[in-house]
């Protein structure tokens, strides 16, 4: 991996930026960089080279948005997640990148599907939504993030789903997401260290787009100041659903 082809150096040093700019408040942009890293890098070898990439862009987050954090959204589901990256864990090494991305976007489908769907039954209705609540919701969609997360680095939009369908105000979204983010990665490095997914050499390159992710955060942080509500929460479910097509097509 050390001899990059231009091509691949701009795809790369473009996902950093999306990495940066999704972690700064811009909705769905980070999906985005899965999809570039794997065409310019290995699938797997990919996934090691970005988690870096991804803790340089959530200690910028953090630092500007971890006042607006709701910590008991984070303490629900992190547990849950935990369980999800052992289970990844495990099966990194013997399941292919094709049988991953199938099942990552079946199921951001399907929940996806689920929410409006719901929406749409409790449309005259005036009661709080419990689901997003429900022990059954925040253990599902914990594991399933915090599998994703290990094998791919793909766990944004499974959040996305929960933090949402909670209800949460942008500012709060983005400054729950982002300690979220930052604990769950930190979380992932031995684990992916064992796995020999990051190494010395893989460090080094993720240090060469650092720069990238973090000039992208904090050029998200003035833009993210014009976007509305309601076009925010727009934007997150169309990347959902793209990035889901994208991950099984």
């Amino acid at each position: 991996m050390n001899d990059l082809e231009l091509w691949q150096y701009g795809l790369i040093a473009l996902g950093a930026l999306f990495v940066g700019m999704g972690k700064g408040g811009l909705p769905g942009v980070g999906n985005l960089t899965v999809v570039l890293m794997a065409l310019a890098l290995p699938p797997k070898a990919s996934v090691g080279v970005l988690l870096p990439i991804l803790l340089s862009a959530d200690i910028v987050a953090v630092l500007v948005y971890r006042r607006h954090a709701l910590w008991p959204y984070i303490l629900r589901l992190a547990p849950w997640t935990v369980v999800g990256i052992v289970i990844g864990y495990f099966v990194f090494g013997w399941i292919d990148d094709a049988q991953v991305r199938v099942l990552i976007g079946g199921v951001l489908l399907s929940m996806t599907v689920i929410h409006f769907l719901r929406k749409w039954l409790r449309r005259h209705s005036e009661e709080e939504d419990k689901l997003p609540h429900h022990p059954v919701f925040v253990a599902s969609t914990g594991i399933v993030g915090g599998f994703a997360t290990m094998v791919a680095n793909a766990a944004g939009p499974v959040a996305a789903l929960y933090f949402i369908a909670s209800g949460l105000p942008k500012y709060a979204y983005i400054g729950t997401s982002a300690w979220f983010f930052l604990l769950v990665n930190c979380f992932k490095v031995p684990f992916m260290m064992h796995l020999g997914i990051i190494n010395a050499e893989s460090f080094r390159m993720s240090a060469s787009f650092m720069l990238f992710s973090v000039a992208g955060a904090f050029l998200a942080r003035y833009l993210v100041r014009f976007i509305n509500q309601k076009l925010f929460e727009i934007l997150i479910w169309v990347f959902i659903v793209i990035g889901g097509m994208k991950l099984i097509l």
